[in-house]
């Protein structure tokens, strides 16, 4: 058997079994894999200010600026900056002229993921694969080449307006991709900061229309070959106001996780509902960090104006939840005080915190990860999770 576990040539200076742990790979065999994905190669947003957006990662994120592509490169349609921590890359871009289709989407949707990019050894037969199981390809494969070398790629539709660009990069050796340039950011980490507040994406959450779940996992399995992971449904994601219906996919060593949402039939809008509204249908709801130190990472974002959200004092001092997680390496307390939600199953813990939205739509917010060997999403916290949501949608009037 041919084990495809070896490291990312873009892992930066995270080490292949540090990644491992912080985002629980298991070893896969992707010789019979009709679509072998070996990465998440990016996740592509667009936003009203690029400009400032990308600032705003690197100063509350702790991201740092690697390239650049714009006017001032001879790219006059749009701003695009290309910020990494760890494994992790985000391309931030945004419309110049006023008649840009990124401006369009940015109307339509707010900020929020145009582009979940993943890295394949072999566009072509990634394609060939799709097309031949019905998806709609964006993209034909096509070389684009600068003096660094030459990417070949190819892109596919998913739900909503969100699409996987597919892209080699076995022949290329620049920043990011042709047209753009190496540009470091103006933005310095304070003295004592930690190097980077995270080092991987652990999961993408994409919403989908009510009754469409289903139809999404069953494309990612044909489509992708994607595996499922995890399955919540019923009271495990249901409070007394809202409810929703959770699916897991993944490639098949793990490493690239999209849990597909869809809004259930309860008393008052779920968060699902919500999204939908305001984003103006599907897309990417949440990205989930993994980090090695979830408390230094959520201290360093709030200091920087980051907001998460709470649960109250009673979910720490119910005796049921201690006896549950038995020993963690956080002590409880300290759970307490940062209000970090804290889980355990068969193949170990997680510890989790989630953002409030980051933008002005109650759209897109994050979620950091710390893994123990856990290979869940946190089902023991979705009660406490959701009904912290529900306390913001109520503020907002839109619960």
């Amino acid at each position: 058997m041919t084990n495809t576990m070896e490291p990312h040539a873009a892992m930066d200076d995270v080490s292949f079994d540090q990644l491992r742990q912080l985002v629980g790979l298991v070893d896969h065999d992707s010789s019979t894999d009709p679509f072998p994905v070996k990465a998440l190669d990016a996740v592509v947003f667009i936003a009203g200010n690029a400009t400032q957006t990308a600032w705003f990662y690197q100063v509350a994120f702790g991201m740092q600026q690697v390239a650049y592509s714009g006017p001032e490169t001879g790219n006059p349609d749009h701003k695009a900056f290309v910020l990494k921590s760890g494994s992790a890359r985000f391309v931030i871009t945004g419309g110049v002229r006023p008649d840009s289709e990124l401006l369009d989407h940015h109307r339509r949707h707010g900020d929020g993921v145009i582009d979940l990019a993943l890295e394949v050894a072999d566009v072509d037969k990634c394609v060939e694969h799709a097309r031949s199981q019905g998806a709609t390809v964006l993209e034909e494969p096509n070389d684009v080449t600068d003096s660094h070398g030459t990417i070949r790629r190819a892109a596919i539709a998913t739900y909503g307006e969100t699409r996987h660009t597919l892209i080699d990069r076995s022949r290329y050796d620049g920043v990011y991709l042709p047209g753009f340039e190496a540009k470091e950011g103006a933005v310095t980490r304070p003295e004592g900061a930690p190097k980077r507040l995270f080092q991987a994406v652990d999961h993408c959450v994409g919403n989908v229309e009510l009754g469409k779940m289903d139809y999404w996992v069953d494309w990612y399995h044909r489509v992708m070959g994607f595996v499922d992971m995890a399955e919540f449904v019923g009271d495990d994601i249901a409070t007394d106001y809202s409810a929703l219906m959770s699916k897991v996919v993944s490639n098949g060593n793990h490493r690239v996780k999209f849990p597909l949402n869809e809004p259930a039939i309860a008393k008052k809008k779920s968060q699902i509902d919500e999204y939908l509204d305001f984003y103006g249908g599907p897309g990417c709801q949440h990205i989930a960090l993994a980090t090695n130190d979830i408390v230094a990472t959520l201290t360093a974002m709030r200091a920087a104006g980051v907001e998460f959200l709470s649960v109250p004092d009673s979910y720490y001092d119910d005796p049921e939840l201690r006896a549950r997680i038995g020993n963690v390496r956080v002590p409880i307390e300290t759970l307490k005080e940062h209000r970090i939600l804290v889980d355990r199953d068969e193949d170990g813990y997680l510890l989790q915190i989630f953002t409030k939205p980051i933008g002005d739509r109650p759209t897109v917010f994050y979620e950091l990860i710390e893994r123990h060997g856990s290979l869940g999403f946190g089902l023991g916290n979705f009660k406490a999770l959701f009904e912290a949501i529900e306390r913001e949608q109520d503020r907002r009037g839109n619960l």
